[in-house]
Order: C-alpha cells, then structure tokens, then sequence
C-alpha cells in the first residue's frame, strides 16, 4: 500500500469517526421525547402542578440536548482539527 491510499484510508476512518460521535444525538432526541412525554402525562394528570413540572422539565432537555452538542462538538473537532495520520 502506497503513502497515498494510507492516506485516503485514514481520511475515510477520519470521517467514520466523525459520523460515529455523532450517535450521542440519538440518545439525547430520545431522552427529549421522553421527558416532554412525561411532562405532557404530568400535567395532565395534575393541572395545578404545571409550573413545578414545566421548570423541571426544561432542566431535562437542557441536560440532554447538552449531550448532543458535546457529541457535536467532538464530531467538528475530528473533522476540522484532528491530524490525519
């Protein structure tokens, strides 16, 4: 294998990598779906607890859509400044 095709090949692996990290995001569209799921259920079943639920609620999707932009976050550094080989 000459320098080249490495090269090609780790650039290509670079790039998998990038798109890999990029799976915490599935976790955290998850988890969002899950929290408002379970806020909508709480509301429902108790009017007058809305604002405790909602404040909580919001702490949630904050805590998971956090994941996902460190998950952003390392996918860009893999792409844009990770050395090749």
């Amino acid at each position: 294998m000459d320098v080249e095709a490495a090269a090609l090949i780790a650039l290509g692996l670079k790039y998998l990598g990038a798109g890999l990290a990029m799976t915490g995001a599935i976790g955290a569209g998850a988890g969002v779906g899950i929290v408002v799921g379970g806020a909508v259920q709480g509301i429902a079943r108790n009017p007058d607890a809305a604002g405790q639920i909602m404040s909580n609620m919001i702490l949630g999707v904050a805590l998971a859509e956090a994941v996902a932009i460190y998950a952003l976050v390392v996918s860009l550094i893999l792409i844009f400044v990770a050395p090749i080989g």
